[in-house]
């Protein structure tokens, strides 16, 4: 039963070793503490642990009883007793020993399983935080060409202003010529209608002193 008990501690402390630090056999361990927690496997480790943890009161029971035996005697016990007593000692704190190294290496695990865990959350967190900064700079970079492009439209577009302007002032200096130029056509046809008066009375007179001179030469 002793070496038992020493074999099942040094094998848990064995565990609690490759818990602590990170070794390849750390992986295997976790994998296989992981398949035996699955199933019918906790029923089983509780159910030798409530043994073992009854065999450790029977034999507390066993070291009391053999106590009281020696007070009652007056200090008198044989040394089989003793050695009983020595016996059941031992076994009950290698059995109690055991129980909280199971515990701890319990323990160890659920704690190295959730750091696992939330490990692994973190790195998800931190690829959607490197994904989402990424977005961020293609939406800059995207926001950026944008407004360069927007930027290039209003130069075109005041560019484009300053040729209407341009040509609504030719059209309009082109309107001004036209009606300067239609005035004075007017004015021409005007002096020229003028003109056409004033020859026709030239020869109206001419006429008129032609037959004044004709009459005259035949009175002579």
């Amino acid at each position: 039963m002793i070496q038992v008990l020493f074999s099942v501690i040094f094998a848990e402390m064995a565990l609690i070793v490759l818990f602590v630090f990170k070794t390849p056999l750390r992986k295997v361990v976790i994998m296989g503490l992981d398949r035996i927690k699955r199933g019918r496997g906790p029923i089983v480790v509780k159910t030798i642990g409530g043994t073992i943890f009854m065999v450790m009161l029977s034999t507390i029971y066993s070291v009391v009883s053999i106590r009281k035996r020696w007070i009652d005697e007056d200090g008198n016990i044989t040394p089989t007793d003793q050695i009983l007593m020595a016996q059941h000692l031992l076994e009950a704190s290698l059995m109690g020993f055991s129980l909280f190294l199971a515990l701890m290496v319990d323990r160890l695990h659920h704690y190295i399983r959730e750091l696992r865990m939330r490990r692994k959350s973190m790195e998800a967190v931190n690829k959607q935080n490197r994904g989402f900064e990424d977005g961020k700079n293609g939406a800059s970079d995207d926001m950026k060409s944008l407004e360069e492009e927007a930027s290039a439209l209003r130069l075109k577009i005041k560019k484009l202003e300053l040729c209407l302007e341009e040509k609504a002032r030719e059209t309009s200096d082109a309107e001004a010529n036209s009606v300067a130029l239609k005035k004075q056509s007017e004015n021409f046809r005007l002096e020229n209608d003028y003109l056409l008066e004033d020859n026709q009375n030239l020869r109206a007179q001419l006429q008129a002193l032609d037959q004044r001179l004709s009459s005259d030469s035949k009175k002579d």
